[in-house]
């Protein structure tokens, strides 16, 4: 008997629980979004394509100026992209079509041959830098050395100009000013942004690479004679 009244009692358990008023027991689920944390989850998608374009055109220019002045800046690392190097790769392999070589079947510098030499150096030395110790991802790399070609490139446009107007010694020595200026600037200008991306031990083996691949472009640049 004593177990059915205890089965009859109505339940009891949170009867002697009281609530403050003070505490909220109801309200609205959603979090209120900062500004800020809107600007975070904007997405490119939502933008128009022109608007996406002009962007990317700005960032690229930005970067142009980073190497002309260059400085210890991650301006240039932190926003890698590879549409600069590319344009410069396809700017510099055009203008070196159409030499003497090129005509005599001598080997002088295809198209294709541009591309492998420019993407294949640039390949070689990152990986040099990583194995070295470095800190840069790899497209980082590859963005630095491929925006550092800039100088080369208005080198040859330089040269192409100087051999069109006159040849000869004074052309020569014209065209050999500009383009050593041009391989320093390069050089100078990716070591600047690779310096303090490896261990102060290893830099020389790091700098060494970076040398001579400019020192190729710049060769090739240099040896350059248009076609009759």
């Amino acid at each position: 008997m004593a177990a059915v009244d205890e089965a009859s009692r109505p339940f009891a358990g949170l009867s002697d629980v009281s609530i403050s008023e003070d505490i909220p027991v109801e309200g609205e689920i959603s979090v209120p979004v900062s500004s800020s944390q809107r600007d975070e989850e904007f997405s490119t998608l939502d933008e128009p394509v022109k608007e996406t374009i002009l962007r990317d055109l700005r960032a690229v220019g930005n970067k142009f100026i980073h190497v002309l002045y260059p400085k210890r800046s991650s301006a240039l690392l932190r926003d890698w992209d590879l549409w600069g190097p590319l344009l410069l790769c396809v700017t510099l392999a055009l203008l070196l079509q159409g030499g003497a070589a090129d005509s005599d079947d001598q080997g002088g510098p295809q198209f294709a041959e541009v591309f492998v030499i420019v993407w294949f150096g640039s390949i070689i030395i990152t990986l040099n830098s990583k194995l070295l110790g470095g800190t840069l991802s790899f497209f980082q790399s590859l963005c630095v050395l491929g925006y550092c070609i800039m100088p080369l490139t208005a080198a040859m446009v330089v040269c192409r100009l100087v051999l069109l107007s006159t040849s000869g010694t004074v052309s020569f020595a014209v065209r050999l000013t500009v383009v050593t200026a041009s391989f320093g600037w390069s050089t100078f200008a990716s070591t600047a942004f690779l310096a303090d991306s490896q261990p102060p031990n290893r830099k020389a083996l790091v700098v060494y690479p970076v040398f001579l691949f400019y020192f190729v472009i710049g060769w090739i640049i240099l040896t350059f004679s248009p076609s009759n």
